[in-house]
């Protein structure tokens, strides 16, 4: 690959368990961080099965004294597959200005036709390129063995004693345990959706296991380590399916529509059973019990007593008055408020119905 990544590296360790029929005892590989990570190191749990994946698979590992070459002993490898592999094939430039191909320097153009003429400009897929590393791979093993010059390597290789190795044991051995929330679209992992009934209605923090080989389904785990089900991934539908969609994006629409109501029609009815009661039996009471009762429920309930209002609320709950003279007799009993209610009092007093009433 491009980088040195988690990904890179489980791939080779299973291609190489699988090539070679054995799960080593020791590792001996680089410093670099992807080799260190959690992934293949580190315990993520004290529960079985989510230690890192050397753990797993029982597998102890050694790194390489830091700059050293010396020390790491694929680099003979790689220089064979340079010198013998890589400057054959068409697309090759080399690794420097002073080590590239002679069709590439200035003024070299009976090299450039020769070139041109031979690979007449096509570059190898990847597909073409691992057929001509197999076939590098078998002409390499076909050399005799450093080790027994009087065996060749692929004759050393095949008198190790293999294991049986299962596929799908392997790949579950190397899955990757990642802490996750439960949301409202299931479980949101690598920008893609997985669910399951197992875990509808949740809201949980889990823990997920995946396989970097197939990431079509990950396995859901509680907090405390308990395995709840296998989550599987939720194709993307076209959120105008029906307008703008093809036939495909149609029928991936129906099919989810579907299995969502499905969900909801089976939650409605065990929601429904659960509330659902039977007809109680009256119980037959004596009638002298009825005697004792009957006074206790034809008994009216005790009005409620009801708050007294303090001076201020009062004031501010003014009632509507249908003559002068209440309103009068209600300020002076409660006080004024306000100026108006004081200018107001002082005006009545003059008046002919205050003099009729109160005198002087």
């Amino acid at each position: 690959m491009m980088t040195e990544n988690t990904q890179c590296i489980a791939s080779a360790l299973r291609n190489a368990i699988l090539n070679l029929g054995l799960i080593p005892k020791v590792v001996y590989q680089d410093n670099g961080k992807a080799f260190k990570s959690k992934y293949f190191q580190h315990l993520d749990f004290e529960e079985d099965g989510f230690n890192g994946v050397y753990a797993n698979l029982g597998i102890h590992s050694v790194f390489v004294k830091p700059y050293n070459a010396r020390a790491k002993v694929i680099e003979r490898f790689f220089l064979e597959f340079q010198e013998e592999f890589e400057k054959l094939m068409p697309s090759y430039i080399g690794t420097s200005i002073e080590n590239r191909p002679a069709w590439m320097n200035r003024n070299e153009k009976l090299h450039l036709q020769i070139h041109q003429k031979q690979t007449d400009g096509k570059i190898p897929t990847v597909q073409e390129v691992i057929k001509y590393i197999d076939c590098w791979l078998e002409y390499h093993n076909s050399k005799p063995c450093p080790n027994d010059r009087s065996k060749s390597i692929q004759e050393v290789l095949n008198s190790v004693q293999r294991q049986d190795i299962n596929k799908s044991a392997l790949d579950y051995l190397m899955m990757k345990t990642e802490g996750r929330t439960i949301n409202k679209h299931g479980i949101t992992f690598l920008n893609m959706h997985y669910r399951s009934e197992a875990i509808l209605g949740l809201r949980d923090k889990i823990y997920i296991r995946y396989s970097l080989f197939d990431l079509s389904k990950v396995y859901v785990y509680s907090a405390k380590g308990e395995f709840l089900c296998v989550a599987n991934r939720v194709q993307k539908v076209h959120p105008m399916a029906r307008i703008l969609g093809t036939v495909k994006d149609m029928e991936e629409y129906n099919q989810q529509y579907k299995k969502q109501q499905q969900i909801k029609n089976r939650l409605i009815k065990k929601v429904k059973e659960f509330y659902q009661t039977e007809d109680i039996p009256l119980l037959e009471i004596e009638p002298e019990i009825i005697d004792e009762i009957a006074p206790i429920l034809e008994e009216e309930p005790k009005p409620k007593k009801e708050r007294k209002q303090t001076p201020r609320e009062q004031q501010m709950n003014k009632p509507f008055f249908n003559s002068d003279y209440e309103k009068y007799e209600w300020l002076i009993k409660h006080g004024c408020t306000n100026s108006e209610d004081r200018v107001w009092i002082l005006n009545y007093q003059k008046s002919d119905e205050y003099l009729n009433l109160y005198g002087d």
